[in-house]
């Protein structure tokens, strides 16, 4: 059997838990690497997919956010798991219990996906600061690119510093949908039918994408591979006991 580095050694083990305190403080040691995932829920292919939902469907396929969400809380709870008990990210274990064929196969299409969301970052990123300022977009690209750097850099001061800089970022973004939540007053009831009448009708409307079409787009830009990969290596730079306790201490927690 292959002896395997460590995943993300530069910062394994390096953010310390709490042995005693409440839920909230344990919570707060252990919830960094859920909200660096989080950032892949709200990016760009997202906003674009969902948008085109509400302005061709109404509140119809709400359902189908709902639906997408659940399977990939499921997947990414199941990454999690594997990191925190085998001490293996998912990228390792398919290296170490697959063929190597299989293992070369899982990759090619993953880091496809991985390259096609980060220019869906950039492109989202340039275009959205593009309306803010009227920069050039090559301009706005470029500056957007910088963001790289400002992310190692918080990561060179440890992996506390990096979640913190990413919780405010997220915490940007969920202020900004409550103000806009109150802003466009949506019909509450037709969103609670949305949300708890599952149908698709396959018609198109106008000329357009039906919405079994549209559906698929949610729960392709919700369901990410690459995020199983990421997760399952992030939690393994939290100092947990190995001992069955300590591992399912993390387990709850994460």
């Amino acid at each position: 059997m292959l002896q395997m580095k460590k995943s993300l050694s530069e910062v394994h083990g390096t953010v310390g838990v709490p042995g005693q305190g409440g839920f909230w403080r344990k919570m707060l040691a252990f919830g960094g690497p859920a909200f660096l995932v989080s950032v892949g829920y709200m990016d760009p292919g997202n906003w674009a997919t969902d948008i085109e939902a509400g302005s061709r469907f109404g509140y119809s396929l709400l359902w189908v956010l709902v639906l997408s969400n659940a399977m990939a809380l499921l997947l990414q709870s199941l990454a999690a798991r594997l990191g925190i008990v085998s001490g293996r990210d998912l990228a390792q274990a398919c290296r170490e219990f697959l063929p190597h064929p299989w293992g070369v196969l899982l990759y090619i299409p993953c880091q496809v996906a991985i390259v096609a969301c980060d220019l869906a970052e950039v492109l989202g990123g340039a275009v959205g600061l593009n309306l803010l300022t009227g920069w050039p977009l090559l301009s706005c690209a470029l500056v957007i690119s910088l963001n790289v750097f400002v992310m190692f850099f918080l990561q060179a001061r440890g992996m506390r510093w990096l979640e913190a800089g990413i919780m405010a970022l997220v915490a940007t973004v969920g202020g900004c949908y409550l103000v806009e939540i109150w802003l466009a007053q949506p019909d509450w009831s037709g969103v609670l039918a949305g949300l708890l009448t599952p149908r698709l009708s396959g018609d198109r409307i106008a000329g357009n994408t039906s919405d079994l079409y549209v559906a698929i787009g949610i729960i392709g830009a919700t369901v990410m591979p690459h995020n199983l990969y990421l997760h399952s290596a992030l939690v393994q730079t939290r100092a947990v006991a190995p001992t069955p306790e300590g591992k399912r201490e993390a387990i709850r927690y994460n």
